[in-house]
Parts: C-alpha cells; sequence; structure tokens
C-alpha cells in the first residue's frame, strides 16, 4: 500500500470515529430519534455531510453503526468474557445471563433499539443484529439436556426482550428495572426448564 491510500484510510476511519462520538452525542441529547439527522451529525463531527454518507450510507446505517459502538462491550464480554455471560459458563446460567444482557441493553437504549428495529421493515426480526442473538442464543440453548426445539426456544425467549414490549412495561407501565430483569429471569428458567425423568411404572 501506498502512503497516500495509507493516510487516506486513516482519515477515513478517523472521520468515521469523530462521526460516531458526534452522533452518540447528539443522540444522547435528542428528544426524538429523527432529531439525529445526517446533516446535523457532519456538522458536530467537522466533516462535510457526504463523508457521513459514504461511511454509513444512510441514516438506518448510522444507527445501526452506532448501536453496534455501544453494543461492543457486551459482545466481548460474550465472546471472550468470564461466565455467566461468557463462553465457559454452563448453558442454562449462560442463557439466562445472555437475555438478561440483552434486557440491560435496551433498557439503556431504548430510543436506539426501538428505531433500529423499526427499521426493519417494521419488524425487529429482519433487523441484522436479531439474527446474531438469535443464532448465538439456539447454540446454548441446543446444549441443554432435554431441551426440545432449540431454535423456536430462542424465538419465544427473545421475544420477550422486543424493544417495543421494553418501551411498554419500562415507559407507559413503569415498571422497575430490577422488577423486569427478575420477571425475565422467572420467565427464562421456566421455559428452559428440562424435563424431569419419566416416572418408574408402578406395580401392575
Amino acid at each position: 500500500m501506498t502512503e497516500p491510500e495509507r493516510k487516506t484510510r486513516k482519515d477515513a476511519a478517523r472521520n468515521q470515529r469523530a462521526v460516531l462520538e458526534a452522533a452518540d452525542a447528539l443522540y444522547a441529547r435528542a428528544e426524538s430519534p429523527e432529531d439525529l439527522t445526517m446533516a446535523a451529525v457532519a456538522a458536530a463531527a467537522g466533516v462535510g455531510k457526504g463523508t457521513v454518507f459514504r461511511a454509513f450510507g444512510d441514516r438506518a446505517g448510522l444507527l445501526r453503526a452506532l448501536y453496534e459502538a455501544r453494543l461492543e462491550p457486551v459482545r466481548e464480554a460474550v465472546e471472550s468474557g468470564p461466565p455467566p455471560l461468557g463462553p465457559e459458563a454452563p448453558p442454562r446460567e449462560r442463557a439466562a445471563a445472555l437475555l438478561d444482557a440483552v434486557l440491560c441493553f435496551k433498557l439503556d437504549n431504548r430510543r436506539l433499539a426501538l428505531a433500529l428495529e423499526a427499521s426493519g421493515s417494521g419488524t425487529p426480526y429482519q433487523a441484522e443484529h436479531y439474527e446474531r442473538w438469535h443464532s448465538l442464543l439456539r447454540s446454548v440453548l441446543a446444549r441443554i439436556p432435554g431441551l426440545t426445539d432449540p431454535d423456536f426456544t430462542a424465538h419465544a425467549l427473545l421475544a420477550a426482550t422486543r424493544a417495543d414490549l421494553v418501551e411498554r412495561l419500562a415507559g407507559a407501565e413503569g415498571v422497575p428495572r430490577e422488577e423486569l430483569r427478575a420477571r425475565l429471569a422467572r420467565y427464562a428458567d421456566r421455559v428452559v426448564a428440562a424435563p424431569g425423568p419419566a416416572p418408574e411404572p408402578g406395580p401392575q
């Protein structure tokens, strides 16, 4: 790679970081996701609007990148962290921890999660991050003895962490954070409870 090419890539990476930092700061202060415009982000980052469009494509792409940047610490904990969230945890314990991590992230990023899930053609199931969480949870559930159909079970459990449901419970109904976490933990425990051994036949 030539020196000009290296400089161009370095500049592009620096601009991308500046845009994400500006978007994060603006989003934290915005009253609505619609307030986060490409022009406002470009101005705050000190770059041209074209730079933002080239880096992220459109506003939905910028929201996805912001979501992923905020999610990075959770992803690192899932991929290489200690139990109960990391890969060395027993599957039942890890499944519960994964769901709790998703719920806590959406509670901490309620408006962003809502905007991102709504951008998946009106359904969270077409959002890119959903497939990633589903695939991971499905693989963990598949390791639980006695649990059948881990694919559907992963869908059913993740449905309890949908951003619109979290917003309904935490926002409209005012359910406290720790109560929501406890409810989800109880629900997950019931769903993933392995069936007990079949009873011994009685005397004939």
